[in-house]
């Protein structure tokens, strides 16, 4: 049997990063930029944003003058003992209108401007979700690399300790169980590649529907992996950040003012509307009986006041309505920020577990590997059985595997707390792109 020494085990580790092929391989801020062109749901998030704009700006007609023209045409005839003949004319007028004291259409304007604001915290929200989502769909392409890797290199590792247990078999050294053991661990690595290969190529398509492009190579984790600090390191400061940063708290405080605008409505509906008021008209009238024959012409300048005296209780129950549900969007804002609370320190405390359990696997490789050095030794001189020398290769390939997947769940956790926390942007990949293979 040869021995394994300690370089050829850190050279499969290598292994795991050099696995896809860096000819025209993508970085995730790459594939981001991709997706944001290419995605659906974030492409329909930010076309209701920008169809927000448009309702926003048709509230600003309430603060605008507004006219229109009307026109007419008759034709008359009588009949009588006494009165026959006919009568036509030909009109037309313009009229305008100028609001200028009605607290209502304030309201409303105002409330238009908090609708856009809450369509722009949802492209916010949108947007934080597919930085999760490309980063998510990117480093599951990696693990699933990586556990391809680590397969194939555990199937290698076995099939040298099957052609050994063979070997000393055949000169007497070994019984056949020590044949048996390997093959059957041998059988167990082939199906367990084919199950690899599947899942990366399941993961790959998704990552290729997710950015719209085919084959997506993503770059992997440059080597030596230093993984980046918390900042803040403290959940609370985190949940302070949330507060005003959130998308969905931002919703819900901006629901609230938009249910005070509400009531400031109902309110208004005791109050006059005062409009300033103006037409233009003239009227071309022919014919025996037209009372004015030929062209007249009328001009109206003047302010109309409109103040409602008894509306049978409408106007106070509805501004109870309002206020009963400008309560609802308080406490639902009170609810928004205690979720967003629990789920930041999650968040926090989820992530900071994923570091602990990096540093854990880390220093567990390191002990495998040692671990595995010193049963091929006792293997080598008697003390050792096959089955000994499985076990010790299979526990190193599998902690390599779970460290790997390790660090990937910790880069996607840091991404996630600051989803949580709602601070989340683009530019925060920029980080991650930096851990990538260049």
């Amino acid at each position: 049997m040869r021995p394994t020494h300690r370089p050829l085990i850190a050279a499969v580790t290598l292994a795991i990063a050099a696995m896809a092929p860096a000819v025209q391989a993508q970085s995730l801020q790459e594939l981001y930029d991709a997706a944001r062109a290419y995605d659906a749901t974030f492409l329909a998030a930010r076309a209701s944003a920008e169809s927000a704009e448009h309702r926003a700006a048709q509230a600003e007609a309430l603060r605008r003058p507004s006219a229109a023209v009307t026109g007419n045409a008759t034709s008359n005839y009588l009949d009588l003992p006494r009165v026959n003949g006919s009568s036509n004319s030909v009109g037309a007028s313009v009229g305008a209108r100028y609001a200028l004291f009605n607290r209502a259409n304030d309201a409303t304007y105002a409330q238009a401007q908090k609708s856009l604001a809450v369509a722009r915290a949802d492209l916010a929200s949108a947007e934080q979700d597919l930085i999760v989502r490309v980063s998510q769909a990117y480093f599951d392409v990696l693990a699933a690399q990586d556990t391809l890797t680590t397969t194939r290199a555990a199937k290698t590792a076995i099939t040298e300790q099957l052609a050994s247990a063979k070997r000393n078999f055949e000169v007497g050294t070994a019984t056949i169980t020590d044949t048996r053991e390997a093959q059957a661990r041998f059988d167990l690595a082939t199906a367990q590649e084919i199950a690899a290969e599947n899942d990366l190529r399941t993961k790959r398509i998704a990552l290729d529907q997710l950015v719209g492009r085919i084959n997506v190579t993503p770059k992997g984790l440059a080597r030596p992996v230093v993984l980046p600090a918390t900042q803040p390191a403290d959940a609370e400061s985190w949940v302070v950040q949330s507060e005003g940063a959130h998308p969905t708290i931002q919703k819900a405080r901006l629901a609230l003012e938009v249910a005070q605008l509400e009531t400031e409505k109902a309110r208004a509906g005791r109050l006059p509307t005062v409009d300033a008021v103006g037409s233009l008209g003239a009227t071309d009238a022919s014919g025996k009986l037209a009372t004015t024959p030929g062209l007249s012409k009328t001009a109206t300048l003047g302010v109309q006041l409109n103040w409602p005296i008894y509306t049978g209780g409408a106007v106070e129950n509805r501004l109870k309505e309002t206020v009963s549900l400008e309560e609802k969007s308080r406490n639902e804002l009170e609810a928004a920020r205690r979720a967003v609370a629990q789920v930041t320190r999650q968040a926090f405390f989820g992530l900071q577990s994923g570091m602990a359990q990096v540093k854990a696997l880390e220093a567990a490789e390191s002990s495998t590997q040692l671990a595995l050095e010193a049963t091929q030794l006792g293997y080598r001189v008697g003390v050792r059985v096959n089955l000994d020398v499985l076990n010790a290769q299979t526990q190193l390939f599998t902690t390599q595997r779970d460290l790997a997947k390790a660090r990937y769940e910790v880069l996607l956790a840091n991404l996630r707390l600051r989803q949580a926390s709602g601070v989340l942007k683009a530019d925060d990949l920029r980080p991650l792109n930096a851990l990538l293979v260049r």
